[in-house]
Order: C-alpha cells, then structure tokens, then sequence
C-alpha cells in the first residue's frame, strides 16, 4: 500500500463481511438502475413547480409513511428538503432530487457511500431503506427519506474541535479510499474550471463591458490552477464527502456528525479540509495544523497537496457563479440570491480572480 493512500483498520471481520455484502448488493441495485425522470420534467423551466406540499405527503405515503400534516421546508436550493411529521414515529427529514441533475445509479452510489460510513459507526445521516430501497420515484421526482438529526454550528477557531473533526474526516477518506466511484465525476479542471467559465461566457450572463476581462482573468486563474496542479504532482483521488464546510458538520457533546454526501465525488484529500479554513493566512496554519493533528491519526497526510488549497478555492469561486447561472430560471434563486448578476456582482468576481491569481503564487502554508 502506498504511504500516502489512506487506510483503515478494523479488527472485526464480521462487521466488514456484513459491510461489503450490503456494499456488493447496492452495486448489483446500482448496474441496473437508470434514470426513470420524465424528459419533460427534466427539460421544465421550473423543476420543483409540481412539488407543492401535496405532492410531499403522496410521495411518502406511496412508500407506506403517512405524514401528520407538519411540513418544514429546509435550508436547501440545489435539491428540496422538508422535515415531515410522521404519524406514530418521530419527524423524518424527505429529499427531492433535483431532476436531471444525477443519474439513480450516481443517487445510489452515494447512498452506498454513507452506508458503508454507518456500518463503521462514523459519524454520518444514511439515506433510509424503506421495503428494501434507499430512493424511490413519486410522480417524476426522486426521492429518499433520513433521520433527523439535530446539532449546533461546530467552533471552528477551537483547536479540539477541529482536532476532532479532523480524526472524522481521515476516517471518511480512510474508507473514501477502498474503492472508487464508478457514476459520479472526479472534482477536476474541466467540470469546475474551464467548463463554468465556458457556459458563463457563451450564455452572456457578464455584463458585455465586462467580458473581456472577466475572460482574461479567469484564464490567468485557470492558469493559475494548473501550475498549482503541477507543482502537487500526481496524488491519490478518493471518494470524498466533496463540500465539507463548516454548515454540512453538526455539532452535539458527542462529536461532529457529517451530513449533505449530495456533492460527494473522486477527488484529492485536501478538498474536504481547505473549507475548513477562514481568517488570515496565520489563522489558516493554526487551523490547518490542528485539523492535520487528528487527522494523522487515522491517514498519511501529503504536505504536497497543499499546493491545491488556493487552487480548489479558485475552481470553486468560478464553479459556484456558474451554478447560480445555470439555476435562474429557477424561481427561488433570484429570491435567494438578488445580488446576482449584477454589474457589482461581475465587478467583485473579477477583483477575487485577481487575488486568486496572486494566492495561488504564493508558498503553501507551511505545516
């Protein structure tokens, strides 16, 4: 095994036998599932206009739950959730996938992820199986349904809490590195980088006495993340949690517990612990520091890859604009998110590249 791959030690075979028949038997559910959405849901200007509170309680009474009548809309854009009261059992929290955004086999892939998290009593919220299923078709939505589980904003500027973190996180990847996705995408520089800034610029979302030079920074960015790239060489990819920040980790006296895998994909260690980062640039090495503390304990960590940590924040910069591009026709973003695609807008993306270029210059912290 290579130093620098992350391993994971469990002394009790049966748990792992028990683990890897229920990995191996959503594998076989994976290679035949495929995407049931309606074309013309995926196509639909808007696709949540259907999902009213109606739709919420038909779609888990056709799976056997039977709402109460309480209905909590959450904090979510990409995807729809709602915390369901349930008749007889404690609230359930209910996801609606976004149409045409994910195949089932990539859905399921992800929930076989977590599984195998669960099975190791790490901290994480597994999709539920009901009758045998994790996601489950309701009048051309997906869905699946999960515990709801409580927690509070962890500290992020207390070094046990980060400490702490970090062990989880190693042991996310410890098992993120036993085998690799096969449905769902690598976090690369075509799909975050030159992609997004292609969609951007041919569907005209910047102001046009801007183009020219948000086109000219963000290809000195990209630029930029590239020699970022060569300068870490070639590091394992795993499967990764994908958007670890501090609002995806709960926080009760027992721990962190990780939730929201929905953008979990193949990709480098360090991606799940540069969000984790805030504040100056000594801040970050104290941050960093203490995260690394715990997480030595469970992986090898690459120092190489922190070449990454500027580049990964510029991808994610450039990717996130054009997510809220893709998504406009979607009425709840420009109710969310008024301020973009504004001139100030496209003025402060353009200001951030530039800095991005400079960071990414820079030496990495040193740890």
């Amino acid at each position: 095994m290579n130093q620098h791959t992350p391993h994971y030690d469990d002394d009790d075979e049966a748990a792992d036998a028990a683990a890897d028949a229920r990995a191996a038997a959503l594998a076989a559910a994976m290679a035949d599932a495929h995407d049931t959405t309606p074309a013309s849901a995926v196509t639909a200007p808007h696709p949540y206009a259907a999902l009213n509170p109606a739709c919420v309680l038909d779609a888990l009474e056709s799976i056997g739950l039977r709402g109460d009548g309480r209905l909590l809309a959450l904090n979510s854009y990409e995807n729809r959730v709602y915390q369901v009261g349930i008749e007889d059992g404690q609230p359930l929290v209910a996801k609606f996938y976004r149409p045409g955004r994910w195949s089932d086999a990539a859905i399921l892939e992800e929930h076989a992820f977590t599984e195998e998290l669960a099975a190791r009593e790490i901290p994480v919220v597994p999709a539920l199986a009901v009758h045998g299923a994790t996601l489950h078709h309701h009048d051309g939505f997906r869905f699946a349904v999960f515990a709801r589980h409580g927690g509070r904003a962890p500290e992020l500027d207390a070094p046990d809490v980060l400490e702490w973190t970090g062990r989880f996180i190693a042991r996310i990847h410890a098992v993120g590195a036993i085998r690799p996705y096969v449905h769902r995408p690598a976090l690369d520089l075509a799909s975050f980088g030159t992609e997004p800034c292609e969609f951007l610029q041919s569907h005209r979302f910047i102001p046009a006495d801007l183009a020219e030079a948000y086109a000219s920074i963000a290809q000195q960015a990209l630029d930029g993340v590239r020699r970022s790239y060569d300068r870490a060489g070639a590091l394992p990819q795993l499967r990764l949690h994908g958007d670890c920040h501090g609002g995806n980790v709960l926080w009760t006296d027992a721990g962190p517990h990780f939730v929201d895998f929905d953008d979990s994909r193949m990709g480098p260690a360090i991606q799940d612990l540069w969000m984790m980062l805030s504040g100056t640039r000594a801040e970050q090495v104290r941050q960093m520091t203490d995260i690394l503390a715990g997480y030595e304990d469970f992986c090898a960590f690459e120092p190489r890859q922190l070449h990454l940590v500027e580049a990964l924040r510029t991808l994610r910069l450039i990717h996130y604009s054009a997510w809220l591009a893709r998504r406009w026709d979607d009425p709840a973003f420009p109710v969310a998110f008024p301020w973009f695609n504004t001139q100030q807008y496209w003025q402060d993306r353009i200001l951030e590249l530039r800095e991005q270029v400079a960071l990414m210059d820079e030496p990495p912290l040193p740890i």
